[in-house]
């Protein structure tokens, strides 16, 4: 590991005796190696990266009495292929008056964040209280990032109360508008 260099000279002893200088070298070899086993070590059980995951809070199933919802409280959002993203305010279960259905996309200005503001406030302005509920309905077809770009929606608009729902084929017409 350590060497030590012993080369003695002679040259002219005639005022008396010198110390003898010698040189040392280490060998750095094992270093390196208890240095790349550390790096191995910590490489390995060091995570990385936390998974973030978001809680799903299923409500009870209450067949005998169903949550009943004021339109005037809810919003339901429609996600069909090609990205298309379709709303209506309202829960959409009356026939004798269908929901008035309108286009929106995921865009940063007049998107359905927008919609999702404007919703919340009228809902604030109009109850006192935050009591908006979203319905996210999505089609065979929809695309699995649009589902996850909705939930993203949710939280980053502060949704308290927000559902995904099966289609019904009413709201799948709506969407093959």
């Amino acid at each position: 590991m350590a060497e030590m260099n012993t080369n003695s000279s002679e040259r002219g002893c005639k005022r008396g005796t010198r110390s003898k200088k010698l040189s040392t070298r280490v060998d750095m070899t094992p270093m390196v190696d208890l240095g790349f086993l550390l790096i191995t070590f910590f490489m390995l059980t060091t995570t990385m990266f936390k998974h973030r995951t978001t809680d799903l809070l299923m409500p009870a199933e209450d067949k005998e009495h169903p949550t009943l919802l004021a339109d005037s409280k809810s919003l339901t959002i429609l996600l069909g292929a090609d990205n298309k993203v379709s709303y209506y305010e309202g829960m959409g279960n009356d026939p004798e008056h269908p929901p008035v259905v309108r286009q929106s996309s995921f865009a940063n200005n007049h998107g359905i964040r927008d919609v999702i503001i404007n919703k919340r406030a009228q809902v604030i302005e109009r109850h006192q209280a935050d009591d908006l509920m979203v319905l996210i309905k999505a089609d065979k077809n929809a695309n699995y990032k649009n589902v996850v770009d909705i939930m993203d929606e949710m939280l980053i608009n502060h949704v308290q109360r927000y559902a995904v729902v099966d289609i019904t084929p009413e709201d799948q017409s709506f969407l093959n508008r």
